[in-house]
């Protein structure tokens, strides 16, 4: 189409000025089979299909280009925010009016600290009383209890009413939301909160946010409850009973997928596996005489944002779509069919080297999280999965949020994906696999029988290994870690922590506590929670108050809960980080240095001038330093006979070869034969993927191995760490 001509010429209007409308008619649209055949020509030769799509862990397939016509078939994208199945948002107006709430988990290990910590989180942006429970907290399991080890793991300790009421101490808990979590069961904290909050003046009726429990997560996570999960569902329907009546705005339900986010699993997976998990719950409260309506009121669901950011953003909106559907056709009213949706950036994702890289990973995965509509977010400080987080690091990390809404306005658009070409239809998948996975549950008998047959287990740990296998091969990459290491870097100073003296300030505060119990009252209240059935709703977290308001300890409620019970167990779902194999790689080196002085020695047979050896001398120096390896660096030997003299002087325990494909079979054979006929248990390696018949020419030359792209780069370091010696 020949280009038309515009005129520049600038009218005046009522005083403004207007610039004529511009259009595009001069650009002809391809077709995509014409698109197509001008990227052919691009990959010369290259495979299409093999090179320009791209599989990924939920076996969906992105396409190098999205269309207008890929989504001409979905009806979901013409629906407005706040209506229809939710897919554009639970709430009409997005962020406009109420922003996603900040909620930074406050991580502090003693009472105090974490009360200092969460009053100072408040005071600095966050909006949420945020606070992490140790693992013996949420089991129910008192210091006295467990060891040193089992009680320094992250998170406050809590045993008690006094606990509850020191740790929200000067907090306006009405004011602002709460999130606690409370294990297998929430009663406990439920009841300490409720004390706490009678204590200080303030309203039980005003309390919002979650403390909540989440049974089935807290079974594959820990690998086993001491009760029954009947039993435990028991305790789930009384707290939405008190809630309902006591406490309408709280959640006391939860199902937390982040059990399956850091064993490994794939965006499907959580998504199912969570949504089964809350239909589980439902039909249970069902069957206690509790309504769609009031269960749905009274859950939260909370999930990690993964690392691939437009797979994280169409998670979220299917599952606020899927949990819509799922509510309405189990008869919930169009309240109950709003999710309440809280995310954390990925722990999983996080690395111990060149942590620094992890602010960048939380940023991206944030911003899927609000482009992907969330009721509440906590965004992992850069340093967590290396030491307790420092001010500076919960200050960086609390800001990305604040700088998000008050900066950026991403508060201001309403489901920015809404309409994307691209998004429309991989939400549209993404949900399809979703509700097949679902099925697939429905048809193992439930994500219980599924859990306790193993199956869930096995299949998340399938994705784990196929995650780890990519990063061993470097089709997935991590910066600092399986690619770029920064071999400069200091890693963070990690405090010293004397888990033995935190254990005895522990006890000594719980015996300081249990000087002042009535320990009569104790054994008649715990008596009670061991004789009574608790037929009435009302009635049961009135006697676990009664027990805490005498001193008793979550501790001996939960046992006298457990009296006569029979409790579960599974397989766990481990909690894992992607790139700990390789971590562990380069930290074995690090000891073994430290400890003996030597290492891995790599000589690196650069051949001819730079620009013939310099790019496979750079991708092997990289490779060899993702285990920390030391690599002598040159700027190339002129003859075969000079390069095997600097190798044998090196004493290295590995020369790699490097130059080019066209001068391999002069040079490669020769420099091995020469190194081997004086020193044979010199290994010697090629950098390069050579072609059969250099490969059989280096092969008789006594050539050890050959580094390429395609090489196993954690095997391949593994092996030369055992040959070193540096694993025993």
């Amino acid at each position: 189409m020949e280009h038309k001509q515009q005129t520049l010429a600038v009218s005046r209007q009522n005083g403004h000025e207007e610039l004529p409308a511009v259009t595009f008619d001069e650009f002809e649209i391809p077709s995509y089979d014409e698109w197509q055949a001008a990227v052919e020509k691009l990959l010369k030769g290259k495979p299409f299909d093999k090179s320009m799509f791209t599989k990924t862990y939920e076996g969906i397939l992105f396409h190098p280009i999205y269309r207008l016509e890929d989504q001409k078939e979905l009806t979901h994208p013409y629906t407005y925010p706040g209506l229809a199945d939710k897919l554009r948002g639970a709430h009409a107006s997005g962020y406009i009016h109420t922003p996603w709430s900040i909620a930074q988990r406050c991580d502090a290990k003693t009472i105090s600290d974490a009360n200092a910590m969460a009053a100072f989180e408040l005071d600095k942006g966050s909006t949420v009383v945020s606070i992490t429970t140790d693992s013996l907290t949420q089991q129910g399991i008192d210091p006295t209890d467990g060891t040193d080890e089992t009680f320094i793991d992250t998170g406050v300790s809590l045993s008690t009413a006094e606990d509850v009421k020191a740790l929200l101490k000067d907090i306006d808990v009405n004011k602002h939301e709460i999130e606690l979590f409370g294990g297998p069961s929430a009663v406990n904290l439920i009841s300490a909160v409720s004390i706490a909050c009678k204590a200080a003046g303030l309203k039980s009726a005003e309390l919002h946010g979650a403390i909540a429990a989440d049974p089935i997560g807290s079974l594959l996570r820990f690998g086993k409850v001491n009760r029954p999960l009947d039993e435990l569902y028991d305790d789930m329907a009384h707290t939405i009973h008190w809630a309902k009546a006591h406490a309408p705005n709280l959640k006391t339900v939860l199902v937390d997928a982040d059990v399956y986010h850091n064993g490994g699993a794939n965006g499907i997976q959580e998504a199912a596996y969570a949504l089964h998990t809350a239909l589980t719950y439902m039909r249970a409260m069902e069957r206690r005489g509790i309504d769609v309506d009031t269960f749905c009121r009274h859950i939260r669901f909370h999930f990690s944002v993964g690392a691939t950011f437009f797979m994280e953003i169409a998670k979220l909106r299917s599952i606020k779509m899927l949990w819509s559907q799922l509510v309405r056709h189990c008869g919930g009213d169009e309240e109950a069919q709003r999710i309440n949706l809280y995310v954390s950036t990925s722990a999983f994702c996080q690395t111990v080297y060149d942590p620094y890289v992890n602010l960048l990973r939380a940023a991206s995965q944030s911003f899927s999280a609000v482009v992907g509509g969330v009721d509440g977010m906590n965004v992992y400080p850069f340093d967590h999965c290396i030491r307790p987080s420092d001010e500076f690091s919960r200050r960086i990390a609390r800001n990305i949020q604040i700088m998000e809404q008050h900066e950026f306005n991403f508060i201001q658009p309403v489901d920015p994906a809404g309409g994307s070409w691209y998004l429309e239809p991989l939400t549209e998948e993404f949900t399809e696999k979703s509700w097949a996975k679902f099925q697939e549950l429905e048809n193992m008998g439930g994500i219980t029988e599924a859990i306790k047959a193993g199956k869930v287990q096995e299949a998340v740990h399938s994705i784990l290994e196929d995650r780890f296998k990519k990063l061993a091969t470097r089709q997935d990459r991590a910066v600092g870690n399986n690619m770029y290491p920064n071999m400069t870097e200091e890693l963070l100073e990690v405090p010293e922590i004397n888990k033995a003296d935190l254990l005895k300030q522990r006890l000594d505060e719980l015996a300081k506590q249990r000087k002042t119990a009535d320990e009569k009252a104790i054994d008649e209240a715990l008596q009670v929670l061991k004789d009574s059935d608790f037929s009435e709703p009302m009635s049961f977290i009135g006697a676990v108050k009664t027990a805490l308001n005498a001193g008793a300890t979550f501790g001996e409620i939960t046992n006298a809960l457990a009296t006569d019970s029979q409790g579960e167990s599974v397989s766990p779902i481990e909690a894992h980080r992607w790139t700990e194999r390789y971590e562990k790689l380069r930290r074995t080196t690090e000891e073994f240095v430290a400890e003996t002085g030597d290492n891995v020695h790599i000589f690196l047979a650069n051949m001819g001038p730079i620009p013939q050896h310099k790019a496979r001398a750079d991708f092997v120096t990289s490779f060899m330093q993702v285990a920390a390896f030391d690599v002598a660096l040159n700027n190339g030997f002129k003859t075969v006979e000079d390069a095997v003299a600097a190798a044998l002087e090196s004493k290295a325990d590995v020369a790699i070869v490097c130059s080019t494909d066209d001068t391999y079979p002069e040079l490669a054979p020769a420099v091995t034969k020469g190194i081997k006929a004086q020193r044979p248990e010199m290994k010697v390696f090629l950098a390069g993927a050579p072609s059969p018949e250099l490969k059989e020419m280096c092969d008789a030359a006594g050539m050890d191995d050959y580094i390429s792209v395609r090489s196993n780069c954690y095997e391949t370091l593994l092996r030369m760490q055992q040959e070193k010696g540096m694993i025993k």
